[in-house]
């Protein structure tokens, strides 16, 4: 059977459903005359992910830059790709030293460094192997599927520009530490998840029981967020950033135009492609994301410090108890 080039340039094949009708809703899966993708951004940045924390472990070295002070590392057996002594990174990871030069995320280098690029390349890396593990099986679990609905152009942009977002929130509140991982990057999948549902509201069946789940796996998310050293501030500007870029980029076909296909031959189909409220949700959307941006990256490169502004916006990242602090 013959191909289209809409078949080609995307990447997959036409799957065509048996039965017209509105869909589960967190499943994703495609509509009659929608085609799917086959997903390879995703494994790449997960494979991305994996290399750069080897190649941080490589240069680490730590049998050979640890004092004996500092306790033993761990897994020696591996040699230079030995982990720092747990006292030190109890994640099974390089030292906060090799991070900072490899690409980390530091406020005054940004600022005063002229080194805007840690703001992308913070999100390549990752504090030690736990770490990596946790968001790359995210990951996974999250992008895969939106890769296979969406393409790669859509999820890849909303996956970059949401780590952006939470690198730059997190140097407008975090000045003392360092900060690395693609856990504002996953954030913002998640948000996009959420928008995509609200936007695209008539196509599915079950929409209140899997807004509430979704809403329910990003409250315990960031909930989790507030223990010390966790960057909650990152995972804040990811989902905000990937909720708004979702209506952007997202947004599909409503009920009405999709049932055409199950309409008999030559039966006309006088419905919308997309409804008044999806168009409105979009500009609205794509106005906020642009000015915050804008607006965001100007205060960080100015050195602004939000904190002067929002004296209690660092609870949203760690609140303390009698069994920690929150310092940096």
């Amino acid at each position: 059977m013959a191909t289209s080039r809409a078949d080609v340039e995307k990447g997959g094949s036409t799957k065509m459903k048996q039965e017209p009708g509105k869909v589960p809703a967190p499943l994703y899966p495609q509509h009659e005359g929608e085609r799917e993708w086959t997903p390879w951004l995703v494994p790449s940045i997960f494979v991305a992910n994996l290399c750069v924390f080897v190649i941080a472990m490589y240069y680490n070295n730590c049998p050979a830059k640890t004092k004996a002070r500092d306790g033993q590392c761990v897994a020696r057996f591996l040699g230079r790709f030995s982990f720092q002594p747990l006292r030190q990174n109890p994640l099974l990871g390089p030292s906060s030293a090799t991070l900072e030069k490899m690409g980390a995320l530091v406020w005054d280098k940004v600022v005063h460094g002229n080194q805007g690029w840690r703001l992308i390349t913070c999100m390549w890396m990752h504090a030690g192997l736990l770490h990596l593990l946790a968001n790359m099986l995210s990951l996974l679990f999250i992008g895969l599927r939106l890769e296979q609905q969406f393409g790669y152009i859509r999820i890849g942009a909303i996956y970059l520009l949401s780590g952006l977002g939470g690198s730059v929130l997190s140097s407008l509140f975090i000045r003392n530490a360092i900060s690395v991982g693609a856990s504002g990057a996953l954030f913002g999948l998640l948000g996009a998840m959420l928008s995509e549902l609200l936007s695209n509201w008539t196509i599915y069946t079950n929409k209140v029981a899997a807004v509430t789940t979704l809403l329910f796996v990003i409250a315990v998310n960031l909930v989790l967020g507030i223990l010390p050293h966790v960057n909650n501030f990152a995972h804040i500007g990811g989902f905000l950033t990937g909720f708004l870029l979702g209506f952007v980029l997202l947004m599909r076909p409503h009920f009405g135009w999709m049932e055409r296909y199950s309409l008999p031959a030559g039966s006309p189909c006088t419905a919308r492609k997309y409804l008044a409220y999806q168009w409105v949700l979009m500009a609205v959307a794509l106005i906020l994301a642009v000015a915050g941006f804008a607006i965001g990256l100007a205060m960080v490169f100015r050195g602004s410090n939000a904190n002067d502004s929002c004296s209690w916006c660092h609870y949203l990242s760690c609140v303390p108890t009698a069994k920690w602090k929150c310092t940096n």
